[in-house]
């Protein structure tokens, strides 16, 4: 995992790019965010969907849920970027649509798109 840090406005970004799957389980992802934190003192992130597990992007497994609820409730805006539309689920792209249009979790094409939301107080 290799971490990177931009500022945007008055906010400071991790970006994270990793070529292995960082994000398993709802633990994995509690020492995720707590690794970036120690590392970068940010609590915005930048993460591409290839270091979250598969099956995340499966809703009947929940764990898209549970790992997300923890970012919100440790105040970390997470924005993870990717091609979303490869999955047929219109489960998926509501819960995609939904998380859009609020403030703490995005998905998004590119890592410009990514900067852009959370850029945003």
């Amino acid at each position: 995992m290799k971490i990177t840090t931009i500022q945007e406005k008055n906010f400071e970004i991790a970006v994270v790019n990793s070529n292995e799957v960082l994000i398993m389980d709802v633990q994995s992802a509690l020492d995720f965010m707590a690794t970036v934190r120690y590392e970068t003192s940010c609590d915005r992130i930048i993460l591409n969907k290839s270091a979250i597990i598969e099956d995340f992007f499966d809703l009947k497994t929940r764990l898209a849920g549970e790992v997300l609820q923890k970012f919100i409730n440790y105040k970390v805006k997470v924005a993870i970027i990717g091609d979303f539309s490869i999955y047929p689920s219109k489960s998926l792209k509501d819960f995609i649509y939904e998380s859009n249009n609020r403030k703490d979790i995005f998905f998004v094409l590119d890592e410009k798109q990514a900067v852009e939301k959370l850029s945003v107080d």
